[in-house]
Order: structure tokens, then C-alpha cells, then sequence
């Protein structure tokens, strides 16, 4: 069985769809792991401090243990004193969370079956401007009634790019760099054909 993608613009046509790509159940459950997954894994993780093995000196003791009627001490690196280590010092890491590749093409599989049956995707094959200008890109998506467009092509293509990156509720993607996140946030998703066949495949 096959489903239909609708087009928005005259020199378009609708898109015959695999039901297996997009017309699966919406799985809440997934989505939301998938997205949180992707969120995490762009933090990026670098926050370092010092701990007492990592701060310079404190190789001789301070003073002798008894008799000055100090605290004793083995080392000047020690939390306790000023310049020394930090107690519980945080370390590099990596936020990424563990999900296959499977339970992934189920998931982006999910949110495109949704966004086509919620009326949020559709096909445009001239939406790539002739000019580098934002005047004629806006032309092109002044039917369009939403606030936050995702545009889905093929390749790059450098006046689609210099003409949407002044608008701020305008997101632009290639088939290959589609990202859950940027799926789930957008209003409506304008795709070319060449782009929806390329993820079609991908997810098949």
C-alpha cells in the first residue's frame, strides 16, 4: 500500500510513499528517547578541573608531623589548602546515550508517519531560489501558513543556504543530515522529491 504525499507547488506532484516508511504508529516512547539521545550527545562535555594528583608541587611535607601544634599535613595540593586540588574535580566526558540502529529508523519512521498524517509535510521541488536573495526565497514560501519551516533537499545548494540563513524560523537540511530534533520542532516540512526518495530509502 502506498500513501501520498501532497504538493504545494504547480511544477509538483504528489509523492507515492511506502507505508512501511510512513505509515507507521506513532511511538511517543521512542520519539522521546530519540530526541533526548540526540540533545544529549550534543553536549559538549568539556568541563575539566584539577584534582589533587593534577595541580603542580606538594611533593615534600610541609612540615614536620608533630610538635608545631598544626593540623598535620602530607601536602600542600590538598583540597583543604588554598591552591590545592579540587575535591570531587570534574572530568571530560561524553553525554551520548546508547540507542541502535534499529530502534533509530523506527523512530524517524514514527515521526514521519505523524507528520503526514498531521498535514505537516509536503512536497516543493522550486523552492531552491535562482538568486542568493531572501526577497525571492520569501516569494516562494509566502503560501506557506507556519512559523517554523524545515527544508529537507537532496544536496546543498549555496543561494538556498545565503538566502534562508536571515530568517530565523527557517531551517535548512539535507536528506543525509535530517535530525529528529529538527523533524519534531518544525511546523511544516518542505521537502524536494529527490530528498524524500533518498530517506525513503534510507529508512526502508
Amino acid at each position: 500500500m502506498t500513501l501520498q504525499i501532497p504538493a504545494i507547488s504547480n511544477q509538483s506532484s504528489a509523492l507515492s510513499v511506502s507505508e512501511s516508511v510512513f505509515g507507521q504508529d506513532f511511538n511517543e516512547t521512542l520519539v522521546h528517547q530519540l530526541v533526548v539521545k540526540y540533545m544529549a550527545a550534543a553536549r559538549a562535555g568539556t568541563k575539566a578541573q584539577k584534582n589533587r594528583s593534577a595541580v603542580s608541587g606538594g611533593g615534600a611535607k610541609p612540615f614536620r608531623q608533630k610538635g608545631t601544634g598544626r593540623a598535620r599535613a602530607g601536602t600542600t595540593r590538598s583540597p583543604i589548602w588554598r591552591t590545592g586540588g579540587v575535591t570531587f574535580a570534574a572530568q571530560p566526558r561524553s553525554y551520548d546515550q546508547k540507542l541502535n540502529k534499529k530502534m533509530y529508523k523506527v523512530g524517524v519512521r514514527s515521526i514521519f508517519s505523524e507528520l503526514l498524517r498531521q498535514e505537516r509535510i509536503a512536497i516543493c521541488d522550486d523552492i531552491l531560489p535562482n538568486t542568493p536573495k531572501t526577497k525571492e526565497f520569501l516569494a516562494k514560501i509566502k503560501d506557506i501558513d507556519a512559523k517554523r519551516i524545515l527544508i529537507v533537499i537532496d544536496e546543498l545548494n549555496e543561494n538556498l543556504i545565503l538566502a534562508a540563513r536571515n530568517l530565523p524560523y527557517i531551517a535548512v537540511v539535507t536528506s543525509t543530515s535530517v535530525d529528529p530534533v529538527s523533524l519534531v520542532s518544525a511546523d511544516m516540512v518542505i521537502a524536494t522529491t529527490a530528498a524524500l526518495k533518498l530517506i525513503e530509502e534510507r529508512l526502508a
